[in-house]
């Protein structure tokens, strides 16, 4: 049985990365890691589906263990990746679909050189700036963050091995698909 891919996918947000992952994940061959964190449940989240929901201790015992691929704070909540599920999946032969912000990507980049690494970018930083708006969730404020932290981010795009622009829905997902098929072929697996 042929290993499967470690794909780490980052995007600013209001990119579509979701919507195209959603897209992604209804074909069997991938996995999406669920991320642990020690926040406490949102209404409706569920455990093991949406995040690990760990006690602190736990977490921390488990970074000392050397548990995590890549793990942070934020806003005094923990968050991190899980080494072994995304192993013992890849050793099936499952894809493994990590979605990340771009410092943990990079931190994963420097352990991880099989891994494929996926930015998925929005076509122009005004068509983000339009998408964020018409969502009708953020303030002016709080878009003009995302739309300035997008910018940075834009900017690490070159560190990544594929960018896959969202503008037309199903031509990103091809693209993706294609990514994957791509790094199937490679003569290094065969």
């Amino acid at each position: 049985m042929k290993r499967g891919k470690l794909i780490v996918v980052s995007a600013p947000s209001g990119c579509g990365k979701g919507t195209i992952l959603g897209q992604v994940m209804k074909d069997g061959r991938y996995y999406y890691s669920v991320s642990a964190t020690t926040r406490r449940p949102r209404e409706g989240e569920q455990d093991g589906v949406h995040y690990r929901f760990l006690e602190r201790a736990e977490f921390e015992r488990l970074v000392a263990e050397g548990a995590f691929l890549e793990h942070a704070e934020f806003c005094g909540n923990c968050y991190g990746t899980l080494t072994a599920p995304i192993e013992s999946h890849l050793a099936q032969g499952q894809h493994v679909i990590l979605e990340i912000e771009v410092q943990g990507a990079m931190q994963i980049r420097s352990q991880r050189p099989d891994a494929v690494f996926v930015f998925i970018a929005p076509p122009s930083l005004e068509t983000l700036r339009e998408r964020l708006t018409n969502r009708g969730t953020e303030t002016a404020e709080v878009i003009a963050e995302r739309v300035a932290q997008a910018e940075r981010e834009l900017a690490l795009m070159p560190q990544y091995d594929y960018c896959v622009v969202n503008d037309v829905l199903e031509d990103a997902v091809a693209d993706f698909r294609a990514i994957v098929r791509a790094e199937e072929l490679k003569t290094e697996q065969r």
